[in-house]
């Protein structure tokens, strides 16, 4: 956006300061008008007939004084133009960095010293943006380059099966077609996954009540034919638990944390158990499930995407695509909520959702 050129703040300062002062110095005449050269006679014999009288007390003051009011507007100008430039130094430095960080280079941080004021907390408070910013694009960089790897993997596997079934006409047409399909299944899930986690990011969604007790019931008898067939023994239990939010969006959060419960077990004989219940103005889903022991630097990791656990229990046919969690973690930040991981002791893990009573 283009302006006119004007006045620096600190040229208006300093027009402020010398103009304080001059107004100061002409109040301060005004007094000594007012309450001494008035009461000067103003006669030959001047004051007793020995003083001088008012009129040649005005003209010689008056000269003084306008020598006096030019130094006080001088000096309020080159004072107030110091003064200013001093204190205005911390924004200086402000618009500097703001400058490089324009440019692209969040990295810089001004890390202005001194005892605390407006400034400093101004200074402080920018460099928490251009942190979080700099945190921020790192993990959108970070996400991208790992969404292409991701989606170039199954996109190479379709495109040499399809030059060997080019190449190659006495191959088995069946087993390439079977093959191609469970690639391009895969690619799906994984851009269906893909937009579901932004979708939750942006928060764009229509708000209603949800039971969570009902998602859990839904999710389970979902996903209990899964479980029978790790032999996993899934349990659902508690009472309403109602919140505000996205059906949708929150029965995949549920759906995602129960599958990876199955899958992230133990070979045989597990358990998972998903449960709500109402806690004050808190509806809580928590989800534990048996499984080796995790250790507890691992926890961190497990939200990032594309982040697969590898020292995690499952099995070749539930390789996953490592968003899981990540989606999990995004709709309940999208829902106001709070994600809390923890490894359980005789193995496994606990999750536990914290969201806003609806």
């Amino acid at each position: 956006m283009r302006r006119r050129p004007g006045l620096s703040a600190r040229m208006k300062l300093a027009l402020s300061y010398a103009g304080f002062l001059f107004v100061a110095g002409a109040l301060l005449l005004a007094v000594v008008w007012g309450f001494l050269l008035r009461y000067v006679p103003d006669n030959s014999q001047g004051l007793l007939g020995i003083s001088p009288n008012r009129y040649l007390l005005v003209h010689t003051f008056a000269p003084a004084a306008a020598v006096a009011m030019a130094f006080l507007l001088v000096f309020g100008l080159v004072g107030g133009r110091l003064l200013a430039g001093r204190m205005l130094a911390p924004l200086t430095r402000i618009t500097e960095a703001a400058r490089t960080a324009g440019k692209g280079s969040l990295s810089h941080r001004i890390r202005m010293e001194g005892r605390q004021d407006e400034f400093r907390e101004l200074s402080d408070a920018f460099d928490s943006m251009l942190e979080q910013l700099e945190s921020h694009v790192a993990e959108q960089q970070r996400f991208a380059a790992n969404a292409s790897h991701e989606l170039r993997t199954p996109l190479a596997i379709s495109r040499t099966l399809l030059d060997l079934a080019r190449q190659d006409p006495a191959q088995d047409r069946a087993e390439i077609i079977e093959r191609l399909h469970t690639v391009n299944t895969r690619a799906i899930d994984l851009t269906e996954a893909l937009l579901l986690l932004s979708r939750g990011e942006r928060g764009t969604f229509t708000r209603e009540s949800v039971d969570l007790s009902l998602l859990a019931e839904e999710a389970a008898e979902t996903l209990l034919p899964l479980a029978e067939q790790r032999r996993i023994t899934l349990d659902v239990t508690g009472t309403t638990a109602v919140t505000s939010g996205s059906t949708e969006l929150l029965l995949r959060m549920v759906t995602n944390l129960v599958q990876n419960a199955i899958v992230h077990n133990l070979p045989a004989d597990g358990t998972v158990t998903v449960h709500t219940e109402m806690y004050g103005d808190t509806s809580v889903l928590r989800v534990e499930n048996t499984g080796r022991p995790l250790p507890p630097e691992m926890l961190p990791t497990l939200t990032e995407p594309f982040r697969r656990g590898t020292d995690r229990v499952r099995t070749d046919e539930h390789a996953g695509v490592g968003l899981g969690l990540a989606i999990v973690h995004s709709i309940v930040r999208a829902h106001d909520g709070t994600l809390g991981l923890a490894p359980r002791p005789a193995g496994g893990l606990v999750v536990t959702v914290r969201l806003p009573a609806g």
